[in-house]
């Protein structure tokens, strides 16, 4: 049967194949651009893949899938992405949320009490997807956002306006710099750049899709981290706790950092792939 659902699928599967821009994903990814277009589910694929596809939507497919196959990551394909069970927009002026980073969430959101009106700082919010899901969760919570990036912080606007959280405020600047004076949280997080800049993986996949600025940071990618461990005392409460995401091979050194800066209850968690990822530590 020409232009089958499934004729379709298993040529779009062989093309990503082929150019190895999804590596090990190529069968996702052309599932989920498939159902992007179909605005069908993975069971309605299945069972319809006898089903011959309108022209106009193989189309629209085989572009995606050709742009697919040239690098770009599906994020930017779709506009969106889900992180912590939330529909987020996505556009190249942001880091595209990952499945490492709810571990920094999750972390956090047991640090936070349920229907405590806890004071959190999400710094280097991007998306806004740190901050949205800890708002989403904790509704009590009194949540500040701060990016450097004004599309990105319109971005983490849009996200918070669509889902309709409206228990974050969004801060424009460099990390504590736009910060009310005197102003103290129980909870900072953040997921700063901590990239080298002469990494290769910054060539590679989606990441040599996302903004060099969200990603890079200097000292050999440690610079970000290491600001934020040394100034964070000076906004965290009494027993507050810094949570910071990093590099799977940086938790050593920034361990160290925590506590050469005298934070207590210093530990790493590991993400679901089982890599060292979130190092926190409390502020005695």
């Amino acid at each position: 049967m020409k232009n089958s659902i499934d004729q379709v699928l298993a040529a779009a599967i062989t093309t990503l194949c082929e150019t190895g821009a999804a590596r090990h994903d190529a069968r996702v990814d052309a599932r989920v651009l498939l159902g992007a277009v179909l605005n069908a589910d993975r069971a309605w694929l299945i069972a319809h893949g006898d089903e011959l596809m309108a022209p106009g939507k193989a189309q629209a497919y085989a572009d995606l899938i050709e742009r697919r196959a040239g690098g770009e990551p599906v994020a930017h394909l779709l506009g969106r992405r889900e992180f912590w069970s939330l529909d987020l927009m996505v556009t190249p002026d942001t880091l595209i949320p990952r499945p490492d980073t709810e571990t920094l969430v999750a972390a956090a959101l047991d640090r936070c009490p349920e229907g405590a009106p806890v004071r959190v700082l999400d710094l280097g919010t991007g998306t806004g997807a740190i901050a949205l899901a800890i708002a989403s969760d904790r509704p009590n919570a009194q949540v500040i956002a701060v990016d450097v990036s004004e599309p990105a912080l319109e971005v983490a606007r849009r996200n918070a306006a669509r889902l309709r959280i409206d228990n974050v405020v969004w801060r424009s600047g460099t990390w504590f710099e736009p910060l009310d004076v005197g102003a103290t949280f129980e909870l900072i997080v953040s997921n700063p750049p901590y990239i080298a800049a002469d990494d290769h993986h910054l060539n590679v996949g989606d990441v040599a899709h996302e903004p060099r600025s969200a990603l890079v940071a200097g000292d050999d990618g440690y610079a970000d981290l290491e600001h934020i461990i040394d100034t964070a005392p000076e906004h965290l409460g009494d027993g507050g706790w810094l949570l910071l995401e990093h590099g799977n091979t940086q938790h050593e050194r920034v361990s160290a950092c925590f506590r050469k800066a005298r934070y207590t209850q210093v530990a790493t968690l590991s993400d679901l792939a089982g890599q060292p990822r979130v190092t926190l530590g409390r502020r005695a």
